[in-house]
């Protein structure tokens, strides 16, 4: 029961951190665009590039 003296104000501790966190993430804006961030994933913004066998291909 001793032990419960330390994990419970470890537990509000750490909960207040997280909470502390999330309203700091939503100040400064980390939420603004999801839809952009998405997109920015999936987004291929690199042509592909030629190997070997590609160009041996043309060559022909």
């Amino acid at each position: 029961m001793e032990v419960l003296i330390i994990l419970v104000p470890l537990a509000l501790g750490l909960g207040l951190a997280g909470l502390v966190a999330f309203l700091w993430s939503l100040k400064s804006g980390q939420y603004d665009d999801l839809d952009g961030a998405a997109w920015r994933a999936i987004a291929d913004d690199d042509p592909p590039q030629e190997t070997q066998s590609d160009l041996a291909q043309v060559k022909r």
